[in-house]
């Protein structure tokens, strides 16, 4: 009985001890099998996670701004209020001499611009610069009045800006990559950087210093870079000086994309 007994004792107690033991074992069991964060953790990812949504589509390109497009809100912010026309010129890059050229007009201030004709364009042969100097190959970017025209050739019909018909509007040498020049500046429209307002685009005058650099124009283009003017077709030049008017305070705004 005795023997009997103990033998129950130690029975009993060796089921109890694994009961423990395998209450333990389960539990760490899945503490390591399971590593998600408690429920609390779980509800407040799993809401993120489904407040995104599922196939995002991509990024939307920019709104133009005002009817400008390929410009930053503080270039737009240069330009005057009271102008209602405008030659955007936009470079594929800071660096690169080619760029679009386009016309834009709009009917009061603070209206919508309205975009015209558009023509391939060049710029200077390294690109663009908020701080050209003299020799640099760049052309500047910013917001610049448009005051004055010129040219070898006739105005064009219809021509308002101020015009000087000059012989001395003849480009001497070869262009930046060997091409010809001649008539480059059949017709050109001065850009105000650097020059006084009011003058012939010849005016050798810089206000800013000679360091600078000037006698930056718009002109026809010569199918090659420039030292710092922007060139675009005959027939567009044409087109430009039959369309400004001084009354509407043309400006010209120009730089790579996104400036």
């Amino acid at each position: 009985m005795a023997l009997a007994a103990t033998v129950g004792l130690l029975t009993f107690a060796a089921g109890w001890l694994y009961a423990l033991d395998e209450k333990a074992v389960g539990t760490s069991s899945q503490a390591s099998a399971d590593s998600r964060p408690p429920a609390a953790d779980r509800a407040a990812r799993d809401a993120r996670r489904d407040a995104a949504p599922k196939d995002a589509p991509a990024a939307a390109p920019r709104a133009p701004l005002h009817g400008l497009t390929g410009i930053s809100e503080q270039t737009l912010a240069k330009i005057p209020a009271d102008s209602r026309q405008l030659v955007l010129v936009i470079g594929k890059a800071g660096d690169s001499s080619e760029s679009t050229a386009a016309f834009y007009t709009r009917p009061a201030a603070g209206a919508d611009w309205v975009r015209g004709e558009s023509w391939p364009a060049r710029n200077g042969a390294k690109g663009w610069s908020t701080e050209r100097t003299y020799g640099d190959l760049t052309s500047p970017q910013g917001v610049f009045a448009l005051t004055d025209a010129g040219g070898l050739l006739p105005p064009p019909p219809g021509t308002r800006l101020p015009y000087d018909k000059d012989r001395a509007f003849v480009a001497t040498g070869r262009g930046v990559n060997g091409e010809s020049l001649a008539g480059s500046f059949d017709y050109v429209v001065a850009i105000d950087f650097n020059r006084r307002p009011g003058n012939s685009p010849l005016d050798p005058v810089k206000p800013e210093g000679e360091r600078k650099g000037g006698n930056i124009w718009l002109h026809v283009d010569h199918d090659g870079p420039s030292q710092g003017c922007v060139g675009i077709p005959k027939d567009a030049m044409k087109k430009v000086l039959q369309a400004l008017d001084p009354a509407a305070k043309p400006v010209i705004v120009m730089g790579p994309e996104g400036f």
